[in-house]
């Protein structure tokens, strides 16, 4: 009996049609920028001085760097596990099947064209390798080879599970670091989650009925903002330690963005969109770290700088001299700007269930 439940256990794992709670998938297309990359902005070899190719990088799950923006694996690839399908290929890996998956999700993306950021005189701030538009575009050239004609592909689609994002974070970095206050930066979110929102009714007029949005994160807590932004009025920082102004920028983009599913929602009842709250988890992290088996919430794993946040735009990680912390897992910030493996699996494990993500994946 044992040795037939092994049989089937293994059988599952191998069809790439697993359930998670009775859930099942066709495949998981995901979209998004460095929370997300699993290779789309190396697959030509990676952009000189790009420090996320060296190691430590990857080191957790990999064993070297994979152009992933922590030290192992990120939410999508967790997602992927759950629910029995292969980690997403890069969509720009030439040759590649994406039968079961694709990820068009790029390093350094952003919500809005580049017309948006010359508007505000702050082209030159981004690197906009490719925006959500693009990025949907990226997905409609390679529907052909996934699901074959327009029909076909609506009921392959129907089956599969689509992850919006997070989308927004670069959209407000280019604004941040281009002398923008977060209060004027906050000024652009309705035309942020709008196109967000525009980018939603694109996947579902191509098929989609499973759709994940995630928000963004409460930045006003990474080390890369607590560093650039520091100062010497207590007021300026919640009880945790976090930037006050920069986290409500997060909320109040966050807000939006719920206020714009919940519409989507009522304007196309065959398909579920799921809001993924990024937000209230990572700071959930960051209020109670050893619940989550955190020793460090506020302070880089990986770097050279020192200081109270570990972090240095001079001595990023992947840099001459960098290095990790003894174990990432007890880290919640990997290099200072995205996340380690672990708290990435902790949050795949509250979108699955629910606890994070409304309503749940599996459900």
């Amino acid at each position: 009996m044992a040795a037939r439940r092994l049989l089937v256990a293994f059988l599952a794992l191998c069809s790439g049609f697993s359930a998670v709670h009775g859930q099942k998938f066709n495949a998981i297309f995901s979209f998004g920028d460095s929370m997300s990359d699993t290779g789309n902005l190396c697959v030509n070899g990676p952009p000189t001085g790009l420090t996320l190719t060296q190691p430590p990088y990857g080191e957790t799950f990999f064993g070297r760097a994979t152009c992933r923006c922590s030290d192992g694996r990120l939410v999508v690839d967790f997602l992927a596990e759950k629910f029995g399908l292969p980690l997403l290929k890069p969509s720009k890996q030439g040759g590649a099947n994406f039968k079961q998956g694709a990820n068009m999700a790029i390093i350094g993306a952003t919500t809005m064209d580049s017309g948006f950021f010359q508007s505000l005189g702050i082209a030159g701030k981004i690197w906009n390798n490719g925006p959500l538009n693009t990025q949907i575009q990226w997905f409609q050239q390679l529907m052909p080879s996934i699901c074959g004609s327009r029909q076909a592909c609506k009921s392959y689609l129907s089956k599969s599970l689509f992850v919006l994002g997070e989308f927004g974070g670069n959209d407000y970095n280019a604004q941040l670091f281009g002398g923008y206050s977060p209060e004027q930066a906050s000024r652009q979110s309705g035309t942020i989650v709008d196109a967000i929102g525009r980018g939603v009714e694109q996947l579902i007029r191509l098929g989609a009925t499973h759709v994940v949005v995630p928000g963004v994160l409460p930045v006003g807590c990474f080390p890369i903002y607590l560093t650039l932004y520091r100062t010497s009025n207590a007021g300026d920082y919640d009880r945790h330690g976090c930037l006050r102004r920069f986290n409500a920028l997060s909320a109040r983009h966050n807000a939006l963005l719920q206020r714009k599913v919940s519409g989507l929602r009522g304007r196309y009842p065959g398909a579920r969109i799921m809001y993924a709250d990024f937000y209230a988890h990572v700071y959930d992290m960051v209020r109670r770290p050893a619940s989550y088996g955190f020793s460090a919430n506020l302070r880089a794993c990986c770097g050279a700088g020192g200081g109270k946040y570990n972090y240095q735009n001079g001595a990023r990680c992947g840099m001459p001299g960098a290095h990790a912390c003894s174990n990432p897992s007890s880290s919640l910030s990997w290099d200072g700007i995205h996340l380690t493996e672990a708290a990435y699996r902790k949050i795949a494990d509250g979108w699955v269930s629910g606890a994070y993500c409304h309503p749940p994946i599996s459900a």
